[in-house]
């Protein structure tokens, strides 16, 4: 019987090919796990493949299909999510191949396996007037609250994605002029970005009366921690922006209807700086991406609404009946005289 090579390879590619030769980050890391937990999760419910026994000849491209549309079937998953799960494997895949060439054939076969297209939303994100409501739900006079205000004025300043904010310690904060706080984003990638000056003194006023951990030198502190003075999890500061969130709904100018998450937050800085006249270049910069192409998404959504916009306010002047041209002569009599 023939050895169950696909163990092997799973386990070397998430111990030490992505933190090794990767340096992929951990939550890089954990999120390829996820997804190949998912793939053994499936062929030992659906195909009655035990994970310890699966073979490279075993895996198909059948099978990765089968297992893409048991995500969205089974899963509910949604097509965006069903494209970052073969995105995965196709990572998961090319290292394969070099490591066991014999399979190389099925292998091309499964990396060909192209992304399902689907339509792009708009971007989700708060107007400014909607943004300012959400601001003013925080009770400054406790402690939460003022945290929780510092929290979001800062995740929206800073236009940092929810795990960035997780990860400021206090050593990352710099409040002399310029103000600026230093980001660790994708790819142990650091940027730093300014906050304005309104969120600088709020910062300052909080990180006076901020509850440090005694047993941790203060700038080696988070930022934003929950009540046992440890890091505040991704879900912890979902959950701090939901309850407020609820809370704004009961303003009438509040108009929301699409979850609020965390990025929503970063959409909303990166249209306001948009809207402002900033150069998508510094928007790129701002925000971490790689290249213009993502954040290009904002000008896009921003040339939507104006269209959108003008729609709503287009006079339409064109008559209902439309003449017919063929009863035109004198255009009937200038079209003749072309073959002539």
């Amino acid at each position: 019987m023939k050895e169950a090579d696909f163990p092997k390879h799973l386990s070397y590619f998430l111990s030490k090919y992505l933190p090794g030769q990767k340096n992929a980050s951990t939550y890089t890391i954990a999120s390829y796990r996820d997804t190949l937990k998912l793939f053994l999760i499936f062929c030992e419910e659906e195909k009655v493949m035990r994970p310890e026994r699966i073979r490279m000849s075993d895996i198909t491209k059948e099978l990765i299909i089968g297992y893409l549309d048991w995500l969205e079937a089974k899963r509910g998953c949604s097509i965006s999510t069903r494209n970052q799960r073969l995105a995965v494997l196709h990572s998961f895949f090319r290292y394969v191949q070099k490591e066991s060439p014999e399979s190389l054939y099925e292998l091309h076969k499964i990396l060909s396996i192209p992304s399902k297209k689907h339509p792009k939303p708009m971007v989700p994100y708060l107007t400014g007037p909607e943004m300012q409501i959400l601001l003013e739900q925080p009770d400054t006079s406790t402690y939460e609250g003022f945290r929780d205000m510092a929290l979001l004025s800062i995740l929206y300043d800073t236009g940092a994605r929810v795990q960035e904010l997780t990860d400021i310690k206090v050593k990352d904060v710099r409040l002399s002029s310029p103000s600026v706080i230093t980001l660790h984003g994708k790819g142990s990638k650091v940027r730093r970005v300014p906050i304005m000056s309104k969120t600088s003194e709020l910062l300052a006023r909080y990180l006076e009366i901020k509850k440090y951990h005694p047993g941790i030198a203060r700038t080696d502190n988070y930022l934003f921690a929950n009540q046992k003075k440890q890091q505040l999890s991704r879900w912890g500061i979902s959950y701090i922006l939901k309850k407020y969130v609820d809370m704004a709904k009961s303003n009438p100018l509040f108009t929301v209807d699409f979850p609020v998450t965390p990025h929503v937050l970063r959409h909303a800085k990166a249209m306001h700086l948009l809207q402002s006249g900033v150069n998508i270049i510094y928007i790129r910069d701002f925000l971490g991406h790689v290249d213009c192409s993502t954040t290009e998404v904002y000008a896009r959504a921003d040339s939507e609404m104006k269209r959108k916009a003008i729609e709503d306010a287009y006079i339409d002047l064109v008559p209902d009946i439309v003449p017919k041209w063929e009863e035109d002569g004198d255009l009937m009599n200038w079209l003749n005289s072309l073959c002539e």
